[in-house]
C-alpha cells in the first residue's frame, strides 16, 4: 500500500438500511467537514459536544471548516475523563443543548474520544426523543471501535455502560491527523482494541498486525490500512447483529474482565479503557486454557504481541491494589452479557476464534481470579 494510497479517503459502509451510514477514513476530513455537513444536513444547527482537552488541541480546525460553510453551531466543552460518563454530566450536556434551542431537526457532533461518543450520542438518542449527531472521533480507540456501531450510554457505580440505548449516528468522520497529538499511552490504549479484531475471527489481521505494529505506530501507510480492516470488521459484526442479541457479544472478547478492573480502579487514570481491554483480552486466552478450551502457545503470542505495543497483560500491571477477588466477581456479574444471573464470557480456542461461552462456572471465575493474583 503507498503513501499515495493511504492518503487518499477510505469509504467504510455501515449497512442498515434506511439508517446505513458511512465511515471516512482520511487524513483531512476534519478540514472537510464543514462542507460534507452542509451537504447531509442542510439548513441544520450544530451541537458541538466535546472535552477541554479536544477543545484546546483540534477545535480550532472544526471550527474553521464550520465557519468557512456558515454553518450555525454552539460549542459545549466539558472536563476530560472517564467520569464524564455519569448521569450528572449527561444532566448538564442535555441542558446545555436545550439552552442553545437546539431543535429536533438539528445534529450533535461529538467530537472527541469514546467517552464524548457514548456521552453526547446518548444525549442526541434521549433528547427531544431522539436527535440524529455525528461521530467525530479523536482517539485511536474511538475511530475503531466505540464511534462505529450505535452504542451510546454511561457508566453507572454498578458497572460500566449499564445505562445507554443503541442511537446509530449519521456518519463518521475518522481524521487520522487528529492522532497525532494523542499522548503514547492513549495509543497504545487504543491500538488494543485493533488486536481484538484480529482475536476474534481473523487470525491473518493479527499476523499481519505482529508484523505492521511498527509502522502502525510510526503513523505510516499502515495506520491507515489498520483502522479501515478494524472498521470493516466492525461494521459486519454490527450489520449482522445491530442490537447485541447474538454474535455481536464476540465484540467484548477482554471486556468482562477489563469493564470490572475498570470499575474496581474508579474509572480513574489508574487504569483507561485499552488497557483493561488488554488485560482482559490476556485473562481470556488464559482463561480458556485453564479450561482446556485453548492452548498455552496462543496465549504467549498474543501477551507477546500486547507487551511488544506497551500494553498491560496482568493484574499486577495495575498501580495500586485492587478490591478482593469476591469484589471484581459481583463487578463480572454486573456485565450486560450476564443472563438470568449465569455468567457469560467470550472465549477462545485460539487466535482469531472467539466463541460465546454461557453458563461459566463463577467459582471457576474466582480460582482462575485468585491465580492470577499472584503473577
Amino acid at each position: 500500500m503507498s503513501t499515495e494510497n493511504a492518503l487518499k479517503p477510505i469509504i467504510v459502509p455501515i449497512d442498515l438500511g434506511d439508517r446505513a451510514y458511512d465511515i471516512e477514513i482520511a487524513p483531512d476530513v476534519l478540514d472537510r467537514l464543514g462542507g460534507i455537513l452542509t451537504e447531509k444536513f442542510p439548513g441544520a444547527r450544530f451541537g458541538v459536544v466535546t472535552d477541554l482537552n479536544v477543545e484546546k488541541n483540534q477545535w480550532a480546525r472544526l471550527q474553521k471548516s464550520l465557519e468557512a460553510h456558515g454553518l450555525n453551531y454552539a460549542l459545549i466543552s466539558i472536563p476530560p475523563g472517564e467520569n464524564a460518563k455519569s448521569m450528572a454530566r449527561l444532566d448538564s450536556v442535555v441542558f446545555a443543548l436545550l439552552k442553545e434551542k437546539l431543535e429536533r431537526n438539528d445534529i450533535v457532533l461529538a467530537f472527541g474520544g469514546g467517552v464524548i461518543g457514548d456521552l453526547a450520542g446518548f444525549a442526541a438518542a434521549i433528547m427531544r426523543r431522539g436527535m440524529d449527531f455525528v461521530q467525530i472521533p479523536t482517539s485511536l480507540l474511538a475511530q475503531v471501535d466505540s464511534s462505529v456501531g450505535g452504542k451510546t450510554g454511561v457508566n453507572s457505580p454498578h458497572g460500566k455502560n449499564l445505562i445507554g440505548a443503541f442511537h446509530q449516528p449519521r456518519f463518521v468522520a475518522a481524521d487520522l491527523g487528529v492522532l497525532e497529538t494523542l499522548s503514547e499511552r492513549h495509543f497504545r490504549a487504543g491500538y488494543a482494541e485493533v488486536v481484538k479484531y484480529g482475536l476474534i475471527d481473523d487470525e491473518e489481521f493479527f499476523f499481519w498486525l505482529e508484523e505492521n505494529q511498527p509502522e502502525i505506530f510510526a503513523g505510516g501507510p499502515a495506520r491507515a490500512e489498520a483502522i479501515a480492516r478494524a472498521c470493516r470488521a466492525k461494521a459486519r459484526v454490527v450489520v449482522a447483529d445491530e442490537r447485541e442479541m447474538g454474535q455481536r457479544a464476540l465484540l467484548n472478547l477482554g471486556h468482562t474482565f477489563g469493564h470490572a478492573l475498570e470499575s474496581a480502579t474508579g474509572y480513574s487514570d489508574r487504569l483507561i479503557h485499552g488497557e483493561g481491554v488488554a488485560i482482559g483480552m490476556a485473562l481470556a486466552h488464559r482463561f480458556s486454557t485453564k479450561l482446556g478450551l485453548s492452548n498455552a502457545q496462543d496465549d504467549a503470542r498474543v501477551v507477546a504481541h500486547l507487551k511488544k505495543a506497551g500494553l498491560p497483560t496482568n493484574l499486577s500491571d495495575i498501580p495500586g491494589d485492587l478490591p478482593p477477588t469476591a469484589d471484581l466477581l459481583d463487578l463480572i456479574a454486573q456485565d450486560k452479557k450476564v443472563s438470568r444471573g449465569a455468567l457469560t464470557f467470550i472465549l477462545t480456542k485460539g487466535i482469531g476464534k472467539a466463541f460465546i461461552e454461557k453458563n461459566v462456572n463463577p467459582d471457576q471465575v474466582f480460582e482462575f481470579l485468585n491465580e492470577e493474583r499472584q503473577k
